[in-house]
């Protein structure tokens, strides 16, 4: 009897490595379990979840051309016991979007769109003008100097 993609066997944990598990299923074939497929948390060190000639429920989710069959302990699990998928919002956001406040101290909301652009051009124009100083310095002090001492070379 050979196994089949979607079904849910009985299996005896035969090896463990730091990627996954190999079950012998009823056939007494060999499948490996990716530890992505052990649980549905985060597990680091498969060894907390599995030890070897544990029984375990399986579901076959692949075999490949070469024969070679993938199992998930998870995807057998019923779905009562399986965990809801966590949600990624509680509530719903706000009608007015976030406003980038920099190093403002004031609030936004006491200030006009045009009042908030002027300011964002000044700290923009202040900082380019900084970050241009700064690099006229650096570029000042890391080149050669030319001239001075020593001989000249004409060409």
């Amino acid at each position: 009897m050979a196994v089949e993609i979607g079904e849910i066997l009985d299996g005896k944990v035969t090896g463990i490595t730091n990627f996954g598990a190999f079950v012998e299923l009823p056939d007494k074939s060999t499948g490996m379990v990716h530890i992505s497929e052990v649980s549905n948390t985060y597990i680091k060190d498969i060894h907390e979840k599995l030890s070897e000639n544990q029984e375990v429920k399986v579901k076959v989710i692949d075999i490949n051309e070469k024969g070679k069959i993938a199992l998930s302990i998870k995807k057998a699990l019923p779905q009562e016991e399986a965990p809801a998928p966590k949600k990624t919002y509680d509530k719903p956001k706000k009608s007015q979007p976030p406003v980038w406040t920099g190093t403002q101290k004031s609030e936004p909301e006491n200030m006009s769109f045009e009042d908030m652009l002027a300011r964002f051009k000044t700290k923009s124009d202040e900082r380019m003008s900084d970050l241009k100083k700064n690099t006229a310095a650096k570029r000042g002090s890391s080149t050669p100097r030319r001239g001075g001492s020593g001989t000249q070379r004409g060409f």
